[in-house]
C-alpha cells in the first residue's frame, strides 16, 4: 500500500519519484507570473534562508542574500530547464552560490583589513606562507569539485556545503536514496584521487 509523505506541506505519493511542484512554479514565473512567484516564495524561502544562514551564520546578512537569491530567481526563470534537473536543486543551488559569493566577499573585505592592519603594525609575520598555502589548496579542491560529473558534484555541493543529509538530498533531487549514496562515494572517490590522498 502506498503511503503520503507530506514534503513542505504538500501530500506527495510516495512511489519513489518525487513530484516536482518547484519546477511547475518556476515554469509559471519565467512566463510572467507573479501568483506562482509567490507560491514559489511561501514554499522554498524557509528552507533557502536556512541554507543560507548555515553558510554566513550572520541573519541580517543571511536575510539580504535571501533577496538576491529570490531577485535571481525571478529574473533568471527561464533558464530552467525542467527536463535537466530538480526545480528545488535550482533553487538551492542558486541560494548556495549566492551565500559562496557573499561569504568569499566578506573574506577579501576582512583581509584586506588585515593586510592594511599589519602592514601599519610593521610586524613581520609568519603567517603568510600558510595563508598562501591554504588558498592554494582551496582553489585545487575547488577545481577538483569542478571536474566531476554534475550529479555528484550536486551531491557533494548538498551535503557538505548545504549540509543535507543523504535523505533529505534524494527528495530535492527526485533520486533513490541508493542512487545519491553512490553519486556521493563515487564523487568523494574521484576527489581524492585529484587531489592525491591516500588515507
Amino acid at each position: 500500500m502506498l503511503m503520503d509523505v507530506v514534503i513542505d506541506g504538500v501530500d506527495v505519493p510516495d512511489e519513489g519519484a518525487v513530484v516536482d511542484h518547484v519546477a511547475d512554479l518556476l515554469v509559471e514565473v519565467a512566463a510572467g507570473g507573479q501568483t506562482a512567484f509567490a507560491r514559489l516564495y511561501d514554499l522554498m524561502a524557509p528552507r533557502v534562508f536556512g541554507l543560507i544562514l548555515r553558510v554566513l551564520v550572520d541573519r541580517a546578512q543571511s536575510e539580504e542574500v535571501l533577496q538576491e537569491v529570490f531577485l535571481e530567481v525571478w529574473q533568471s526563470a527561464e533558464r530552467f530547464a525542467p527536463n535537466k534537473g530538480q526545480g528545488r536543486a535550482w533553487v538551492l543551488t542558486i541560494a548556495h552560490r549566492r551565500a559562496v559569493d557573499r561569504v568569499r566577499s566578506s573574506q577579501a573585505s576582512a583581509d584586506r583589513d588585515t593586510r592594511v592592519g599589519l602592514r601599519d603594525l610593521d610586524v613581520p609575520h609568519d603567517g603568510v606562507a600558510e595563508q598562501a598555502e591554504l588558498r592554494i589548496e582551496g582553489r585545487r579542491v575547488a577545481r577538483a569539485i569542478a571536474a566531476l560529473p554534475e550529479v555528484q558534484r550536486e551531491a557533494i555541493t548538498l551535503a557538505y556545503y548545504g549540509g543535507y543529509s543523504q535523505s533529505e538530498i534524494a527528495a530535492l533531487v527526485g533520486s533513490p536514496l541508493g542512487t545519491i549514496k553512490t553519486r556521493m562515494r563515487d564523487g568523494l572517490s574521484r576527489l581524492r584521487t585529484e587531489l592525491g590522498v591516500t588515507a
